[in-house]
C-alpha cells in the first residue's frame, strides 16, 4: 500500500501563509507541538500500529519540495501581489522537518510530538493528523470484506451526491473544501475536491489542500490558525497585565504587515470571542475583509459580530463572515 503523504503541498495552505510570517518575524522561537485524541471513547494505539505510525512520519521526513511545487507557490498572485517572497521560497527549497517523538502506551494510548524551531515544526500539524486519521480508517477497512469495502465507498458517493444535490437548490451557498486535517484517506479527498470542482463550479470556491488546488486549478484556500496567538502568549512576557491583549493583537499586527487587506480574515476565538471583540484594534473592524467563527452557535456568533462592526460605525453588509466550525 502507498504511502499517505507522498508531497509537502499535500497539506493545508494556511500551513504556508502563516509559515511564511513566522519565517519572518519568529523563526528561530522554539515550540513544540503534541498530537491529541479528542474523542476518548476511540483508542487509536488499539487500532493503529506503532510501525505503521513510524514508517508514514519517517517518510514524510524524507520528503522535499519539487521544483514544480516551489514554482507553484511562487507564481500564486491572488491578491495581485506575489505571495510568498523569494527567501521563503528559498527556505521552503531546504525545508527538513525535525524529529518526532513517539511513545505507545499500555492503556491503547500513544503519545506524539514534535519540536524544534517555530519556522520548521509549523508544517508536522497537518501532516501527522492526516497520517493517524487514514491509519485508523485503514484498519477499520481491513476488517471489512471486499464487498463491504465496496458498499462503504459506494454509500460515500451517494452521500456526496446528496449533498451536491442540496448545495444545486441553494446557490447563494459557496464554500471551500477545509477537510484535509480530518479526510478518511487522501484518495477520497483527491476524488471529493474534483468532483465539487466539476459539478459545483460556481459554488465550490476551492480547497485548503495545496496539491489539489495545484492539480485542479482550484484556488488554495486559507488564512491563519489559532496557533499563531497562542504561541504568541508564551514568547510574550508573562508578567505583563494585557499579555493576552497582545498576544492576540501583536499576530493581526504582523498579519497586516504582511499580507494586508487580500488575506485580512480575522480569527476571533483563540481566547474566545467576548474577549476579541472587546480588544480588537478598531482598524480591524474598519479596514479588514472580514472575520472567520470557528466555534460556538453561527447565530449567536453572528449577531455578536453585527454588533461589532456596528459598534465601529461600520456597516456590515460590506463586511465577510466565514464560517469553519465543524
Amino acid at each position: 500500500m502507498s504511502n499517505i503523504i507522498n508531497s509537502l503541498l499535500d497539506t493545508d495552505f494556511y500551513k504556508f501563509t502563516m509559515g511564511q510570517v513566522v519565517w519572518n518575524k519568529w523563526r528561530d522561537v522554539p515550540v513544540r507541538y503534541a498530537f491529541i485524541n479528542r474523542t476518548k471513547n476511540v483508542r487509536l494505539g488499539d487500532s493503529i500500529r506503532e510501525e505503521d505510525l513510524r514508517k508514514e512520519l519517517d517518510h514524510v521526513r524524507q520528503l522535499h519540495f519539487h521544483n514544480s511545487e516551489l514554482f507553484y507557490l511562487r507564481g500564486i498572485n491572488i491578491y495581485k501581489n506575489w505571495m510568498f517572497s523569494d527567501d521563503y521560497i528559498r527556505f521552503l527549497n531546504g525545508l527538513e522537518l525535525p524529529p518526532y517523538t513517539l511513545a505507545w502506551n499500555k492503556d491503547g494510548t500513544f503519545v506524539l510530538e514534535f519540536s524544534g524551531p517555530w519556522s520548521q515544526t509549523i508544517y508536522w500539524e497537518t501532516f501527522a493528523l492526516s497520517i493517524v486519521n487514514e491509519l485508523y480508517y485503514r484498519s477499520l477497512l481491513a476488517t471489512k470484506s471486499r464487498f463491504e469495502q465496496d458498499a462503504i465507498y459506494a454509500a460515500g458517493r451517494l452521500r456526496l451526491a446528496e449533498k451536491i444535490r442540496k448545495l444545486r437548490a441553494y446557490p447563494e451557498i459557496v464554500f471551500s473544501d477545509f477537510g484535509t486535517r480530518r479526510r478518511f484517506s487522501q484518495e477520497w479527498q483527491d476524488y471529493v475536491a474534483g468532483v465539487l470542482a466539476e459539478e459545483l463550479p460556481k459554488q465550490c470556491r476551492g480547497t485548503s489542500n495545496t496539491h489539489l488546488a495545484m492539480d485542479y486549478g482550484l484556488l488554495p484556500m486559507g488564512t491563519s490558525a489559532h496557533e499563531l496567538p497562542m504561541v504568541m502568549l508564551g514568547v510574550l512576557p508573562r508578567h505583563e497585565e494585557f499579555v493576552v491583549r497582545d498576544a492576540q493583537n501583536n499576530v493581526l499586527d504582523a498579519w497586516w504587515q504582511e499580507f494586508g487587506y487580500g488575506l485580512s480574515i480575522a480569527l476571533t476565538d483563540t481566547f474566545g470571542s467576548d474577549f476579541f471583540y472587546q480588544v480588537a484594534p478598531t482598524q480591524v473592524a474598519k479596514e479588514w475583509k472580514g472575520i472567520r467563527q470557528d466555534s460556538g452557535d453561527p447565530f449567536e456568533e453572528g449577531e455578536k459580530a453585527l454588533q461589532w462592526y456596528e459598534s465601529h460605525g461600520v456597516d456590515p453588509r460590506q463586511k465577510m463572515i466565514v464560517f469553519s466550525d465543524g
